[in-house]
């Protein structure tokens, strides 16, 4: 389907979901909920960016030839494989890390599913170890389409393992469009050592870097997992390990999350049982402890919380308005202001867009914050920096530990939090030495 037909569609599609009007379109939202990076088949130069108000979600279009897709086996969609392209993450100024997964069926697990069509088996899918994907990573601007393929990390496309990624900006008049970015990935030592592996790639170098041995940031022994959420924030990526979940239990970010809103880092969670409490904490200054700031009963605000599919889920908190959340109920992602305890705007979840289970990953749902200057910044490449910052030599990062210690305050909701989410607390820090 050619993209300006796919774009056609999914704006018709969104225009009758908040009704017919005929007036001006309104400026371009300062904020965008992204729920998908779609490939689509199109010749087309550059990625579309169908941005929306939230809490309606925005779809980057990404056109197919920027990866170059595998041959797949003949016409059956059920050796296709994967293919999908992935947000890994959002530097906090607009640009965007994606990653796109390409990996057809081997010609053995093609032929098995067809067997079992033969003989009328019930419907099997490709396993993970019948696939040898390849990853491609790209740095976007999504308004400007602007794209920057990053160098195949360790020099192969394969796909090693998943681990947690992020994006990170600087710019050398403190605040305006980037003039060089980083990429870091961390991941446990595979060799059992208990040491952890950071690559990284900066833009003034245009090459991947490779730290091995490194201590692990944690205070007790634990693994690093893809679904860690990575967060840029006040010059530091910060690996947040709020969401993993296990194969038995949901995954803890269907009911609880970390963000960054009004410039401070934000913790908001919701119960799971009547009335759906909703409570925000803010990092204290210090990063000793969590200040309780927001709460609200979410029945109280939406009857139906609870009466649908599922419980209340967290989707994320509003990067510029810190009493202000998206929140999925049943079918429906609500905009939810927690200071006047009322919904300030309501979307339906459509088929398509990965249903309410799907809608609430790490990976599917993530906001990105977009400056008025993006549309005219490009993304910084080797040999860009500004003349008054070409002296910055020898970019590194470092790890810093942070584990907060026992609340002094007489709230025993507090102190219950901070023993259910020590997992959340507990935070690796990727400094860039350069920012003093």
């Amino acid at each position: 389907m050619q993209l300006r037909r796919v774009l056609s569609a999914a704006a018709s599609a969104n225009l009758l979901r908040r009704g017919l009007s005929t007036a001006a379109p309104p400026p371009r939202p300062p904020w965008a909920l992204i729920h998908q990076i779609a490939l689509v088949k199109s010749a087309d130069p550059s990625p579309q960016f169908l941005q929306t108000k939230p809490p309606s979600g925005s779809i980057l279009f990404v056109p197919d030839h920027f990866i170059g897709p595998l041959p797949r086996i003949g016409s059956d969609p059920e050796s296709k494989g994967i293919l999908r392209g992935m947000l890994r993450g959002t530097s906090g100024d607009g640009l965007l890390l994606l990653e796109f997964v390409d990996g057809p069926a081997t010609p053995a697990a093609a032929a098995r599913l067809r067997a079992a069509r033969a003989r009328g088996a019930e419907a099997e899918s490709v396993r993970l170890d019948e696939i040898d994907p390849d990853s491609t990573r790209f740095v976007c601007n999504p308004v400007t389409g602007e794209m920057f393929r990053l160098p195949d990390m360790d020099g192969t496309k394969k796909v090693r393992a998943w681990h947690p990624q992020g994006i990170l900006t600087r710019s050398a008049r403190g605040h305006g469009p980037p003039d060089r970015y980083a990429v870091a990935e961390l991941s446990a030592d595979e060799g059992g050592k208990g040491s952890f592996v950071m690559r990284r790639f900066f833009s003034g170098t245009g090459e991947w870097e490779k730290l091995v041995d490194l201590p692990s940031p944690f205070p007790r022994p634990r693994g690093m997992h893809a679904d860690h959420e990575v967060l840029a924030f006040d010059g530091q990526l910060c690996v947040c390990p709020v969401a993993a979940g296990t194969t038995k239990f949901p995954p803890q970010s269907m009911y609880r999350r970390m963000g960054v809103s009004e410039g401070r880092m934000r913790y908001v969670e919701v119960s799971q049982k009547e009335p759906f409490v909703l409570s925000s904490y803010t990092l204290d200054h210090d990063g000793d402890g969590w200040t309780l700031e927001h709460q609200v009963a979410l029945s109280r605000v939406f009857p139906d919380a609870g009466k649908q599919e599922g419980t209340p889920r967290i989707g994320v908190i509003d990067p510029l308005n810190a009493s202000s959340m998206c929140v999925i109920i049943g079918n429906h992602l609500l905009a939810i202001d927690m200071d006047m305890g009322n919904v300030l705007d309501r979307v339906r979840i459509v088929e398509g867009s990965g249903g309410p289970g799907g809608f609430i990953s790490a990976f599917i749902m993530k906001l990105c914050v977009l400056p008025p200057w993006l549309e005219l910044s490009r993304i910084p490449s080797a040999g860009t920096l500004s003349s008054n910052n070409a002296t910055v030599k020898g970019e590194t990062f470092y790890f810093k530990s942070v584990t907060f210690g026992q609340h002094t305050s007489a709230d025993a909701r507090l102190e219950e939090l901070r023993k259910r989410c020590l997992d959340g607390s507990e935070k690796v820090f990727l400094r860039d030495d350069a920012s003093g």
